[in-house]
């Protein structure tokens, strides 16, 4: 996969403040606020800075968290897992792995058949129904 590495400059002319502070900074958006949470058509979520598949609406369930939340990547390396620290608490923060924006967390009280909760902000997302869907 080729990697997209954009200057700080490159991207806030490609993103709203809001997109470059959760996707670039590894902010959070409010629980319950995302565009995304409760979407319930079919189709493929793509990272709203690059365009990268990352989830599928197979895979999508209502966590009751307030952010879309999903059992697994669309592909095993959609996604790349690093450790955070951050907020006095240990998390695995999750990133896209073409262009290292900031997605959410993954956590280990998912639903079966992964047992993984991928707590994704929508900000960060692009849903494409799977008619309108070209893979990435």
């Amino acid at each position: 996969m080729d990697q997209m590495n954009l200057s700080d400059a490159e991207w806030r002319d490609r993103l709203t403040p809001e997109q470059f502070h959760v996707l670039r900074q590894g902010g959070t958006e409010r629980a319950f606020a995302g565009a995304l949470t409760n979407n319930k058509a079919d189709g493929v979520y793509q990272c709203a800075a690059c365009g990268l598949d990352l989830f599928d609406s197979a895979d999508k369930y209502d966590s009751g968290s307030g952010w879309p939340s999903f059992t697994q990547p669309i592909a095993p390396d959609a996604v790349t897992d690093h450790s955070d620290r951050s907020h006095g608490m240990v998390r695995i923060e999750t990133r896209c792995a073409r262009c290292d924006s900031h997605q959410g967390h993954v956590f280990p009280d998912g639903p079966p058949p992964t047992g993984q909760r991928y707590c994704i902000n929508s900000i960060c997302l692009t849903f494409v129904p799977r008619s309108e869907h070209e893979p990435t």
